[in-house]
């Protein structure tokens, strides 16, 4: 996708300085370059005729940034909504997008004299319960990946019982190295760079004694001898790898693999954690790395079971007044 020089700009503080990834970065250019597709025909800067996706945005300047108004970004908006029909979900993300690069234009870079984007206000977005795997389904899942006659089962083994027992997210279990590994401790890398420390307990360590066994005999590339897990090419292995690796594993076990992904494996620990473990929610909150406890605390809300039954724990709940006439 083409961009221009200060959007290239954003994307790079966005990555290095706010941590965020690479999704998300490429969903908010999408959303920026689209923004300023429509600002170039409703401005009359190509022909009205012109095939949106094909727009060039490459010459937008400082100046042209710099004559966006908040009206400008309103028609944009109301555009998209009555031609897409965008979820509130959809039209938030939009809305954050521009905020977000307009905010860098101006308070960060003080490229442009004020910031047509301070008053947009965000739509109100129902929360939705995080999809998570029962403690059967992953008892069945971990069994599956134990039992899979592939080459690699004990490194696939490994990971899953990382996702599964210590709620890490993609990119964190990728960037593992072994000197992160300190006795029954893993330091992780997470968001916006920050480290913390995981506890591991006796499943952990034993998926990767017997991972560390198998890696000792492979051929590993000088550039990866510090990664923990290992393609079968010698490299660090691949968010792609991972994601195809835990999509077999599911699949495998007779799991929808349009529902759950890697993702839903690190809301599987977290509830699990919550359900079972009577894990404090700060406790919780630190081992997964959320700056916020609210974040952490939708995991709270997941268990109908046991609101059914604390409800039905009530000393009135078999209360029957024509029992008492």
């Amino acid at each position: 996708m083409e961009t221009f020089e200060i959007l290239e700009q954003y994307q790079n503080y966005m990555l290095a300085v706010l941590g965020r990834s690479e999704l998300t970065v490429k969903e908010y250019t999408y959303d920026i370059v689209s923004f300023f597709r429509f600002y170039k025909i409703d401005k009359g800067l190509v022909p009205k005729d012109s095939e949106y996706n094909a727009i060039d945005v490459s010459d937008i300047t400082v100046e042209e940034i710099n004559k966006v108004t908040s009206d400008d970004l309103m028609v944009f908006l109301i555009k998209l909504g009555r031609e897409k029909k965008q979820s509130n979900a959809t039209r938030a993300r939009h809305i954050a997008s521009l905020k977000s690069f307009f905010k860098f234009c101006h308070s960060r870079k003080h490229l442009i004299d004020s910031n047509p984007a301070y008053d947009l206000e965000t739509p109100k977005i129902g929360k939705r319960l995080p999809k998570y795997l029962t403690l059967t389904q992953s008892q069945e899942l971990l069994s599956t990946a134990y039992a899979s006659p592939s080459e690699y089962n004990e490194r696939d083994f490994c990971m899953l019982t990382l996702f599964l027992n210590c709620g890490l997210r993609l990119a964190e279990l990728r960037g593992i190295d072994l000197d992160h590994i300190h006795d029954t401790t893993l330091t992780v890398i997470g968001k916006g760079n920050k480290e913390r420390t995981i506890y591991l307990n006796k499943a952990c360590l034993d998926s990767i004694d017997e991972w560390l066994k198998k890696r000792s005999n492979m051929l590993i590339k000088p550039e990866a001898r510090k990664a923990m897990f290992i393609s079968k090419r010698g490299t660090r292995i691949s968010d792609d790898m991972i994601q195809i690796v835990i999509k077999r594993l599911l699949m495998q076990s007779g799991i929808d693999t349009r529902v759950y992904s890697v993702h839903k494996l690190r809301h599987t620990a977290a509830t699990l954690m919550y359900k079972y473990g009577n894990v404090d929610i700060r406790n919780l909150q630190l081992i997964l790395g959320h700056q916020s406890v609210s974040t952490t605390q939708i995991y709270t809300h997941v268990d109908d079971q046991q609101l059914q039954q604390a409800i039905n724990s009530n000393p009135l709940a078999g209360f029957d007044p024509d029992k008492r006439k």
